[in-house]
């Protein structure tokens, strides 16, 4: 099920009583194992990729996987998705949408499956495992979070006559579909552009706003969904906020990731705390207890990891104590959570359109 917002003028929370509905999918069982998934993708992969502009459409392609020493078969259209990576001059291989029909995705694992997002390497596969790694991370914060699945992918050309007969295999991320995120935590998704930050669940919007902080990410916004969703109970319910694609955050570390520079920041690695003003800093102590409570969890993301390099997984158990050392501090704690408060500073600014609140 999903609420949507029909009226482009809607400016208040009472705007979600105007809803639209779908079917929910069912609950899925393709990310209830976090063992990596190994798939080929065969088909017309050069007209795949050169299918970029303003209108991908869809190719038919053959998706296949071993699981207990079976080899499945799966049809899927599979089509071009994605704004900066998926334009060539930024991306080697652009995001994919798979799209699966029930008919034919029967008694596998995609069998629940509609349209579920592929995160393709853009310049080198390593930084898709360190965006894996910040889902997997806030998986421990909130079961309101997306759930991914690491993947193996390989392209192959179907076409004898194609120089490209096929790409060696990379790692992907396969995301979990939003109406399954939503029907996971008994909520429907929301649809909709003008909800500000202020007027959404304050513990999920914090919950949410310190862990951006946490890995170095300030590409998100709330009032354009600029990488955040929402979703609520019913349709008068405030929504709660769900962030998702990190591949811009300071912990995940891409060569092509810079703040805005509106923001006034050297590097993604500076953190900067973009949620609204509170000035009672009492709201944020439930937030840090549950980081907190967590913390061996979330080093062990990193340093358990099979797939993570060793200097970033060091790298990276810095990054997350220097988070750690900041809470743990008063004076460091004030000064930089309660950074929007500040009226000379740029903690609203808005990314997308670059508006106050």
């Amino acid at each position: 099920m999903r609420y949507k917002f029909p009226l482009p003028f809607c400016v208040s929370i009472l705007c979600l009583a105007l809803i639209s509905f779908t079917a929910y999918p069912q609950s899925s069982v393709l990310f209830n194992d976090d063992k990596l998934l190994e798939i080929t993708l065969t088909g017309d992969v050069t007209g795949l990729m050169q299918d970029r502009g303003d209108d991908p459409q869809f190719h038919n392609f053959n998706l296949s996987y071993s699981d207990a020493d079976k080899l499945s078969h799966v049809p899927v259209k599979i089509k071009v998705r994605g704004h900066f990576r998926k334009l060539k001059q930024n991306c080697n291989y652009p995001p994919l949408l798979l799209h699966f029909s029930g008919e034919t995705s029967a008694n596998t694992i995609f069998s629940d499956q509609d349209k579920i997002k592929l995160v393709t390497p853009c310049k080198d596969e390593k930084y898709v495992v360190r965006e894996y790694a910040v889902y997997k991370m806030y998986n421990l914060i909130t079961p309101k979070s997306f759930r991914a699945r690491l993947v193996k992918f390989t392209l192959a050309s179907d076409d004898p006559k194609t120089k490209m007969k096929e790409v060696e295999s990379l790692y992907g991320i396969l995301l979990e579909e939003e109406d399954q995120m939503a029907k996971r935590n008994n909520v429907v998704a929301v649809e909709g552009r003008l909800v500000k930050p202020q007027q959404t669940q304050r513990d999920d919007f914090l919950n949410m706003a310190v862990f951006e902080y946490l890995i170095g990410n300030t590409d998100w916004s709330v009032q354009y969904l600029q990488n955040v969703k929402l979703i609520a109970s019913d349709s008068l319910a405030i929504p709660s906020t769900v962030p998702y694609d990190f591949d811009h955050a300071g912990i995940v570390g891409a060569p092509y990731a810079a703040p805005a520079p509106e923001l006034l920041l050297t590097s993604t690695r500076v953190r900067r705390y973009r949620g609204y003003c509170i000035n009672d800093m009492k709201q944020f102590e439930d937030v840090f207890a549950r980081y907190s409570q967590i913390k061996d969890q979330l080093y062990k993301i990193y340093t358990e990891s099979l797939w993570l390099e060793e200097g970033y997984v060091k790298s990276t158990t810095k990054y997350l104590d220097d988070f750690f050392k900041t809470i743990n501090d008063r004076k460091k704690l004030k000064n930089e959570f309660q950074y929007p408060c500040q009226s000379d500073g740029t903690g609203n600014v808005v990314i997308q359109g670059l508006k106050k609140n």
